[in-house]
């Protein structure tokens, strides 16, 4: 099971990146499924909405005490045909400023496809591997009101994944889904969802991920997969509503 550090966030290193992608370059099919996914995210908005839910209230409904560093479901959340995980948990406060808490997800080595592996390394470190190897995909940070408010990626160590090279990684977003119902449908929904509305961006995030791991080899010599000054790699703030706009301009 994956796990997570104690250290505070650092943020990223400032270096030059390449240019995120553009909406406008994308093609029509890509719109229309990112733009189906974010109408999955409105729709679990709406029933929760209902009866004054939230995502983050509804995953944690029944928990009791919410206890900071512990993974939410207990055991995490995973689908067994698509090999998928997902778990929420949260920092102390003052970590990650505005934050209550973010999801993390995952791609598990069951459902990635055949021949890929995780990167050389020669470290100390124990890296998961055969069938219990996973790759992070992205992080969720979300607000005291339950909503998404930015993406961002990890070093190895804070997770304890495998580490697999950013354009394998870009194809596990693809497919990514978390498609039954416990312990919460709308919260499951809503995940997949918000991964393939921002997809690109997501897969901007990785390769930046790669980009930040290189800048900080040349400067700190040693195992850069256990950098604990090095913890977030990339991130970006996120709006919904602004995606889907976006989006139904493009596309109409």
């Amino acid at each position: 099971m994956a796990t997570s550090s104690q250290n505070s966030v650092q943020p990223q290193a400032t270096r030059d990146l390449p240019p995120r992608i553009k909406l406008e370059d994308l093609d029509h099919d890509t719109l229309k499924e990112m733009l189906a996914a974010g109408k999955d995210v409105l729709e679990c908005y709406r029933v929760l909405k209902k009866t004054n839910d939230n995502i983050v209230g509804e995953l944690l409904r029944d928990v009791g005490t919410f206890f900071q560093w512990q993974h939410y479901p207990k055991g995490d959340i995973f689908d067994r045909d698509s090999h998928s995980q997902h778990y929420y948990h949260a920092h102390p406060k003052g970590q990650r400023p505005g934050e209550h808490g973010h999801f993390h997800t995952f791609l598990r080595a069951s459902g990635m496809k055949r021949g890929v592996e995780p990167v050389p390394y020669n470290g100390d470190a124990t890296w998961p591997v055969g069938s219990d190897a996973l790759s992070h995909l992205i992080a969720i940070s979300m607000d005291a009101k339950g909503y998404p408010i930015s993406m961002f990626t990890v070093n190895r160590w804070v997770t304890g994944e495998s580490w697999y090279a950013a354009e394998d990684v870009c194809d596990m977003v693809d497919q990514f889904e978390i498609d039954h119902a416990r312990p919460s449908w709308p919260v499951n929904r809503w995940v997949t969802g918000m991964v393939h509305l921002f997809s690109p961006l997501v897969k901007d995030l990785i390769r930046e991920r790669d980009l930040a791991l290189d800048a900080r080899r040349q400067s700190h010599p040693g195992d850069v997969f256990e950098d604990k000054g090095l913890e977030v790699t990339s991130q970006s703030p996120i709006s919904v509503e602004k995606q889907i706009t976006r989006l139904r301009a493009l596309l109409a």
